[in-house]
């Protein structure tokens, strides 16, 4: 011990007096918190009184109060009213139209109609987790295109959506007949596992999910290529990973599509984590040469204030509509007709 430092004794008593306080501060805590949970005619002259002697506490805690209600807020799916939606609808029509290059940002709500689960609505994966409740798996190879996948394909049939960026995995894009060429799968495809050994990447195309043994930095599928015999591996990027496949990602199509986009229509997602991705915005540019943004989603995005349009509608409802303002017919979904390259496909037992 310092010569002149504390005691041993002296020191568990500044713990002490230190507990004590803490103790003290969380009690007083409660109190006003509870206080102010009453309305201001039901409090007491006392209760008054210490709200008055704690202003510190009282800021922090309206300050929390109104944090909590405002992620409730941007949590609740909202829905405009039929009217609304198709005044809405024929604006958005009028921006395709208009168009000269058109890119489309999908999230997990388009798949939904498909009973794939989105991640931040009211029965979505992360809300779900949060409160504690489990989340049922769903066997994603049965699932078929939604009415949107189908007509974002007819609408790159007729030239007018250039590229699609997609943040999904389902690999419902390719079913639904958009060419390999006009999408960026930027997390990858749990349908499609490569060669990583072969040059270039050797890809094999599957009827089932290739990512049952695969997790986050354990990418080895357990199969082999047949080429080289090196080890397969899957496609998709988690959270915490830098994505560096070539395809199916696809980064340097989305960013060239982004640079010469005029129009950027977002359907289905909560955009929490493309707004990262600042080479989709093009945030380089003035804003005034930024393309103009259109958000279809029920629930609040971190890019609602910079859009030109939000419809608040289900994805399949304010496509449908679109579609009709448009005079474009859907084309009926066929797992048997799919515009893919054969020669990309290996059989499933191969390998």
């Amino acid at each position: 011990m310092a010569a002149g430092g504390p005691s041993r004794s002296e020191r568990k008593a500044a713990e002490r007096v230190r507990r004590l306080r803490e103790e003290q501060q969380r009690e007083r805590l409660r109190q006003v918190s509870r206080i102010l949970r009453k309305a201001a005619a039901e409090r007491s002259a006392e209760e008054g009184r210490l709200l008055a002697e704690s202003e510190d506490l009282v800021t922090e805690l309206q300050g929390r109060s109104r944090r909590r209600e405002g992620l409730k807020r941007r949590q609740e799916e909202v829905c405009d009213d039929p009217e609304e939606l198709r005044r809405k609808v024929r604006e958005l029509a009028g921006a395709v139209r208009n168009a000269k290059y058109l890119v489309v940002y999908t999230g997990a709500g388009i798949s939904t109609a498909a009973s794939i689960p989105d991640y931040r609505g009211p029965n979505g994966v992360w809300t779900l987790l949060q409160k504690g409740r489990s989340v049922s798996a769903a066997d994603l190879s049965e699932a078929e295109p939604t009415l949107t996948h189908m007509s974002i394909a007819r609408l790159h049939e007729q030239k007018l959506v250039q590229h699609v960026v997609s943040q999904n995995c389902d690999g419902l894009h390719l079913r639904s007949g958009l060419p390999r060429t006009a999408i960026s799968e930027l997390h990858g495809n749990m349908y499609i596992e490569v060669c990583t050994a072969c040059t270039p990447n050797r890809e094999y195309v599957r009827v089932f999910d290739v990512t049952e043994r695969t997790a986050l930095h354990r990418h080895q599928t357990g199969r082999a290529c047949h080429k080289c015999g090196a080890q397969l591996r899957d496609t998709i990027v988690h959270f915490g990973e830098r994505g560096t496949l070539g395809q199916p990602l696809n980064w340097e199509a989305a960013t060239q599509a982004a640079s010469k986009a005029d129009t950027i229509l977002c359907l289905g997602s909560s955009l929490k984590v493309l707004k990262k991705y600042p080479r989709l915005w093009c945030m380089t540019k003035p804003p005034s040469r930024r393309p103009k943004l259109y958000i279809v989603n029920l629930q609040w995005t971190p890019k609602d204030d910079w859009a030109a349009l939000k419809l608040h509608g289900k994805c399949d409802d304010v496509m449908q509509l679109l579609m009709d303002e448009l005079g474009l017919e859907i084309p009926p979904y066929s797992r048997w007709c799919l515009r893919c390259d054969c020669s990309l496909v290996a059989p499933a037992g191969s390998g």
